[in-house]
């Protein structure tokens, strides 16, 4: 398929913007790209999606979410991070089936398709439910089992069982060619030191993407210093923690130090401006990481704490945030947002060399933005409506790896009414049982 728009958002290396242009879909990847006219000429044969007056553009990718917690969205709002979690979270969750973590996936997965979102890295429970709906969808996705020290819990009995249930889950999507799995211990203050040590162990062995909350709050710097006599990324670091394969997500309360630590261990790291504005949590230091040479992707956190898995907004919020917080309105300009939500999440999925720009050979990861939207006209920079103007909701279309998954409205792999019909019956569940 031979799709054509007004304009085409490569994300390549230069940055590159095509005016009507042409990206060409042979299977799973990018064939070709280009001016419109050359490459119909040159592939007179092949059959053409003329989207008009829209802009092509890398799948956005959600580098941290919780995806099933679309369950939990608005039943826990305007209070603190702990007590959140221990309050009302932590005990909603212990009621959770397979059953409801499928249907709140599938919930999960229509509204990242519907704003364009490609690919997510997952990280709760009950993950063999998540590959199920996301395997049943066709979105790329990243996903690891949380754990921590909380034994029993609704995966394991004790920790010995944990990881006996995560090698099944690695058999299971070992070798899938749009799921990869993660290990995810939780955060180092949920999380014993011969767990997390023991992650990272098998990690290795296994060649795996480890995620973890990290540096979150001031509360979270001043357990560690209490516990461990030093501040997170230093306690991680001397526990050997930190590598190439590590992605940090938060990374709110750090300093020049931490930044450094980071940097020299190769770890990717994962802002969640909407969450950590919700929770009060802080702000990350942006800026600073890419300046040390940190790929910073974005995400959304989980639908609980956001409350919206909508990666259009997340830019615009993660702009903002940072003009805001250093008084500063030339901190984040737009092409920083937008490789952070495309190449900077690719390296925190651990996917940088599929995904993450529209280049030949690259996977056909796209979604596509209509600009006839009265919030979307006049273009004189279409950077700046993509990130500043679109809500999300002008997206005409999304694929994955050569697959529509939406268009226009509907859905192609799953039947969304059923998943509508069901996902309205979630509140009366949790107050029944």
């Amino acid at each position: 398929m031979l799709y054509t728009a007004r304009y085409i958002i490569t994300q390549n290396e230069t940055r590159e913007i095509l005016e009507n242009a042409a990206l060409l879909v042979r299977g799973t990847v990018i064939e070709a790209i280009g001016p419109a006219a050359e490459l119909k000429s040159q592939f007179p044969d092949e059959a053409v999606e003329d989207l008009g007056n829209a802009v092509i553009m890398p799948g956005l990718i959600n580098a941290h979410t919780h995806i099933p917690m679309s369950f939990l969205r608005g039943y826990s709002d305007d209070k603190s991070l702990m007590d959140w979690l221990y309050k009302d979270i932590f005990p909603a969750e212990a009621k959770l089936t397979p059953e409801v973590v499928e249907l709140a996936t599938l919930l999960s997965c229509a509204e990242l398709l519907r704003f364009g979102c490609t690919a997510f890295y997952d990280m709760y429970m009950l993950e063999r439910s998540v590959f199920k709906a996301a395997d049943k969808v066709g979105i790329r996705a990243v996903l690891g089992e949380s754990v921590s020290s909380f034994f029993p819990s609704l995966d394991a009995k004790n920790v010995d069982e944990f990881f006996e249930s995560f090698d099944a889950n690695d058999e299971l999507m070992k070798n899938h060619q749009l799921i990869r799995h993660a290990l995810n211990p939780h955060a180092i203050y949920t999380t014993e030191t011969a767990i997390l040590q023991r992650c990272r162990k098998v990690a290795n062995e296994k060649k795996l993407r480890l995620g973890i909350h990290m540096c979150e709050t001031t509360v979270e710097t001043a357990g560690s210093l209490e516990k461990n006599k030093q501040r997170p990324i230093a306690y991680c670091d001397s526990i050997g923690l930190l590598d190439e394969n590590t992605t940090l997500i938060h990374m709110v309360d750090i300093n020049e130090e931490d930044i450094a630590t980071v940097a020299a261990r190769g770890c990717a790291t994962v802002h969640n401006p909407a969450s950590n504005m919700k929770l009060s949590s802080g702000v990350s230091p942006i800026q600073q990481q890419l300046d040390a040479g940190i790929a910073v992707g974005l995400g959304t956190d989980g639908p609980a704490s956001n409350n919206a898995q909508n990666m259009f907004r997340e830019m615009y919020i993660a702009a903002l945030l940072q003009k805001l917080d250093k008084k500063d309105p030339l901190q984040m300009p737009v092409q920083t947002v937008l490789d952070m939500a495309t190449r900077g999440s690719a390296v925190a999925l651990g996917w940088a060399d599929t995904i993450g720009s529209l280049e030949k050979g690259k996977s056909a990861d796209f979604c596509a933005l209509s600009l006839s939207e009265p919030n979307m006209q006049p273009v004189h920079k279409v950077l700046s409506n993509v990130v500043y103007s679109a809500t999300g909701m002008e997206n005409k279309i999304t694929v994955v790896a050569g697959k529509v998954l939406y268009k226009d409205g509907f859905y192609t792999s799953f039947d969304y009414a059923t998943v509508l019909e069901e996902a309205g019956k979630l509140s009366d569940w949790l107050k029944n049982n």
